[in-house]
């Protein structure tokens, strides 16, 4: 029994790891770039708010692995952890645009490793893909308030959408039902992030950052707005309303 439960407390064991090299990321950002105040207690905040919200998921869910794949999306949440404390220390100085470029950008680029991981290795769980999505989710509502701050506050739909859809479930639950599977709404997905590093990077003129982010809202409006009509009219079919042809072939699909 003792056993079992030294194995049982391996995948705590790790999100603690974690929350421990989000700390030394934080240590080293803050030595090389002098981050004041605002964000060390955002980044401090950010860390103990996943490792507390990751080990209460654990613990529900039982896993007796942590798994290399959720390691990957451990390491992508200590970027974006790092990513946090630069966007809140951007508000009261000079943000250091290479550092939060890079961090950004590597987190971006292993958005894709974690699923390949857990697919190769056979450790997909339902546990991990969220994971991954909160991850990413909240990379994208942090880089909409970076670069908002540059564009305006329009930019923060970008970045709120998603949890705006989560919240508008809890009144109506038929947004709740599962959705086929898209390539399109990945590749929204994933132009939101490219699309505000660019952005951010300041590196563009201002109307060509602006029109790429207005074209990636844009995009997310038309992502969501499709998912919402499938998710309501599989909704009138489940309690006996006829829907149309087409949509029922899509649900088929």
């Amino acid at each position: 029994m003792a056993l079992n439960n030294t194995y049982d407390a391996r995948p705590q064991q790790e999100t603690a790891v974690g929350a421990g090299l989000q700390v030394l990321l934080l240590a080293l950002l803050g030595t090389a770039i002098g981050m004041g105040p605002a964000g060390w207690l955002t980044g401090l905040a950010f860390a103990l708010a996943t490792w507390a919200v990751l080990a209460r998921a654990l613990h529900r869910s039982c896993l007796r692995s942590f798994g290399p794949a959720n390691r990957v999306t451990l390491g992508r949440a200590a970027l974006v952890g790092g990513v946090t404390a630069l966007v809140a220390d951007s508000f009261e100085s000079a943000p250091p645009v290479t550092v939060l470029v890079g961090l950004t950008a590597t987190a971006l680029l292993l958005d894709g490793v974690d699923g390949k991981v857990a697919r190769r290795t056979g450790t997909s769980t339902a546990l991990g893909a969220r994971f991954d999505m909160e991850v990413d989710a909240f990379l994208i509502l942090v880089l909409s308030v970076y670069v908002a701050t540059q564009l305006g506050p329009w930019v923060l739909l970008i970045g709120g959408m998603r949890y705006a859809f989560v919240a508008a479930a809890r009144l109506a639950p038929w947004l709740n039902a599962p959705l086929p599977p898209s390539f399109a709404r990945k590749t929204v997905a994933a132009v939101q992030g490219i699309a505000l590093l660019l952005a951010g990077a300041e590196l563009l003129p201002h109307l060509a950052s602006l029109a790429i982010v207005l074209v990636a809202l844009g995009s997310l409006l038309w992502s969501f707005g499709r998912d919402v009509l499938w998710l309501w009219r599989m909704s009138r079919v489940a309690v006996g309303v006829p829907a149309e042809p087409q949509i029922l072939e899509l649900a088929a699909r």
